[in-house]
């Protein structure tokens, strides 16, 4: 694996959307869920703060972190792999990085949500340190399927 940790570029935004429908494509329909044509509105501004990190394997775009930054805290919305790389411990190597982002920033933890039914993002992210502090409807409203809200300690 030869990776490497940036923040995304302006001119990577269709890159990072492509990377992002991917990937949660499957995970949205699994809750019922079609990715609407403007699912990704936000992702150019959230790029032109800085909150989005990619994973850059030869110039081309392989994962996305999408991020936003709440205080004390890093709170990671997406965290994509393109299917390509998918199962080869990309999302791992993200994870770290974001870890050393959060650390550098001087955030005290890592949060996130998913869904109680994706039993191997929560195994992944437990895995790497990730506890569940809360499970609930999620906040959005668009489904019915339990969240849980994770968190780790830095």
């Amino acid at each position: 694996m030869s990776f490497i940790f940036r923040t995304a570029q302006s001119s990577e935004c269709a890159d990072a959307d492509r990377v992002l429908r991917a990937a949660f494509t499957p995970y949205l329909a699994k809750l019922g869920r079609e990715i609407p044509a403007d699912y990704y509105k936000w992702l150019p501004a959230s790029i032109e703060r800085g909150d989005v990190f990619v994973a850059d394997e030869g110039g081309r775009v392989v994962g996305v972190a999408a991020t936003e930054r709440r205080p004390a805290e890093l709170f990671l919305d997406r965290l994509a792999v393109d299917p390509s790389k998918q199962g080869t411990g990309l999302g791992r190597w993200l994870l770290q990085r974001l870890d050393e982002v959060a650390r550098e920033r001087g955030d005290r933890a890592v949060s996130l949500v998913t869904a109680e039914m994706m039993d191997h993002l929560i195994k992944l992210y437990g895995s790497h340190g990730f506890e569940i502090v809360h499970r609930g409807p999620p906040d959005h409203g668009k489904d019915l399927h339990t969240r849980v809200h994770m968190v780790k300690r830095l």
